[in-house]
């Protein structure tokens, strides 16, 4: 679809780091952009811009039909991250949410593109060498995040085979850039600690994806009228392995580059015995190893985009050296790491 200014796009989640610099890109596109948020969100950001935002759960049914009022494109950026917690309270935000964001959206009658933000945490939790989207999801064994991503993705196909809903999934990887809220601020304290390790060698590659790149992907996949119903890998052109990660970060930040390294004969039965005493104790917090920080710090995730390249037309704008190089100033700009 050609996006003109008879288009409203609505962005779930448009305080977090996707939803951000999805909003601070479509600012300069003619469409109109609404913000659905949380209440307890700060907005500071959004009112700069003068976007119209509409505040409430996923679970408040009025909220959702005021905010859907007239749309015309839906990027759903958000969910209930994390990798610790009661399956069922991650079910209420990613699967139910996105039963009511469909209802809404069939009831007005106006919506031409719905774009998924899922991700690439949805395979199976082993090395990947080129996986593409032919391989099935998997949640087996894994936390309440990542096998609600997978069921919420199951709702939309359902939508696209019963109703002819106009959807695409975006999987992207490791999601990193200026506004992260979540893993850097936590990544760094570990660093300037020195209480970082390696979980095996540091040499597999992490499945790295800019939000620029990200942002690049999801105009894409709403202009091209010829991908509805698809799925689509998402990550940096180039990937890069832990250790070249970490010590860019390091270099920028003028840490120590970390040494310690936990082999992962070493890290499984370990997890499994912290998992298992947690979940014992009760524990809120995901104890310092767990399958999904297995998962991420540990595996090969290299995954195939020969899908988005050919039938999205994505060609990765922001190489890592540069991203990585921005992402850092953000952070000392707001003096989270020194200057």
């Amino acid at each position: 679809m050609k996006i003109t200014s008879s288009d409203t796009i609505l962005v779930t989640g448009a305080t977090g780091l996707v939803g951000s610099h999805f909003v601070e890109n479509a600012l300069s596109l003619p469409a109109q952009v609404r913000a659905l948020v949380r209440p307890a969100s700060d907005t500071t950001l959004l009112e700069s811009w003068n976007v119209p935002i509409v505040r409430g759960e996923f679970h408040d049914a009025e909220a959702i039909k005021a905010a859907m009022q007239e749309v015309t494109v839906v990027i759903h950026c958000a969910a209930k991250v994390g990798d610790w917690g009661s399956v069922e309270e991650y079910r209420q935000v990613n699967v139910a949410g996105i039963e009511r964001l469909i209802e809404a959206a069939q009831a007005t009658g106006s919506l031409k593109k719905f774009v998924q933000i899922s991700t690439l945490g949805v395979y199976p939790a082993r090395d990947h060498h080129g996986s593409d989207e032919s391989v099935s999801p998997s949640a087996s064994g894994f936390d309440g995040y990542t096998r609600t991503k997978i069921e919420a993705e199951e709702v939309i196909h359902r939508a696209i085979d019963e109703h002819r809903f106009p959807a695409v999934i975006l999987r992207p990887g490791f999601i990193y850039g200026p506004r992260d809220r979540t893993v850097f601020p936590k990544l760094l304290a570990k660093l300037q600690n020195g209480m970082f390790a390696y979980l095996g060698d540091g040499k597999k590659v992490l499945n790295n994806t800019y939000v620029g790149n990200l942002v690049r992907a999801i105009i894409l996949a709403i202009e091209n009228d010829d991908i509805v119903g698809q799925t689509f890998n998402i990550r940096d052109g180039r990937l890069v392995s832990r250790r070249e990660f970490i010590a860019s970060i390091c270099e920028q930040a003028g840490y120590p580059v970390p040494t310690r390294k936990v082999p992962m004969s070493v890290a499984r039965p370990l997890t499994w015995l912290m998992e298992s005493c947690a979940r014992f104790a009760g524990k809120k917090e995901a104890p310092l190893l767990s399958q999904a920080r297995i998962k991420f710090l540990g595996l090969n995730l290299d995954f195939s985009i020969d899908k988005a390249r050919r039938e999205l037309h994505y060609e990765p704008e922001f190489d890592f050296r540069d991203a990585i190089v921005t992402t850092m100033n953000w952070f000392r700009d707001h003096e989270m790491i020194p200057r």
